[in-house]
């Protein structure tokens, strides 16, 4: 089973980056499970939402503890909340900000990991770009993706027409495969510096 964590702020599509996630898995035929977990429920707010992906039918029903990928919406909430409780070093991080982890702050804690199974994303950025809104969700799924594995693009972009009314659709699907390209770039530049 494959576990994903989702943290961000109220408004920042989290609960949909979930159920998006989960509804790509379903369509390549595995079993998949989205839910939130909220505390304020109110704009800004911290907000976790956990997907679980596996071949098998899923039982468990709380929350993610232990992920084998973080995805982070929200830059501001890696000094408010303990975000990376429970991620072993085998695990994938992916975080919407225009720095680097080094930049952030966090190169001696990201030193354990595996450069290719790290990824920092201009989301929201790419979001204004092709949708007009501050929304991450669906360039960090596209990242997810690429550096994972766990989905193909293609699934992502299914979703996202399966949830979306057409216009809104394809320029969420354009954030998506410009996600999808600069993820995969940097995973041949963290592969190739590997070797």
């Amino acid at each position: 089973m494959f576990q994903v964590r989702i943290h961000g702020r109220g408004g920042q599509g989290v609960v949909s980056g979930a159920e998006l996630l989960s509804v790509a898995a379903f369509l390549e035929g595995r079993y998949a499970q989205a839910f939130p977990s909220f505390g304020s429920e109110r704009m800004g707010a911290p907000v976790m939402a956990f997907c679980r992906i596996d071949v098998r039918e899923i039982r468990l029903r709380e929350p993610v503890m232990q992920p084998d990928a973080l995805i982070i919406q929200d830059p501001t909430l890696l000094h408010q909340v303990d975000l990376f409780n429970g991620l072993p070093t085998e695990g994938f991080i992916l975080l919407n900000s225009t720095r680097s982890f080094d930049e952030l702050g966090l190169a001696q804690f990201v030193g354990g990991f595996r450069p290719e199974r790290l990824c920092t994303l201009p989301a929201t950025e790419i979001a204004l770009k092709h949708v007009g809104r501050p929304v991450p969700n669906v360039p960090l799924l596209a990242a997810f993706a690429a550096i994972t594995g766990q989905i193909r693009q293609e699934s992502v972009a299914k979703a996202i027409r399966e949830k979306f009314p057409s216009a809104i659709a394809e320029k969420n699907v354009a954030a998506a495969t410009e996600a999808y390209a600069l993820a995969s770039k940097g995973l041949e530049t963290a592969n190739a510096q590997a070797d």
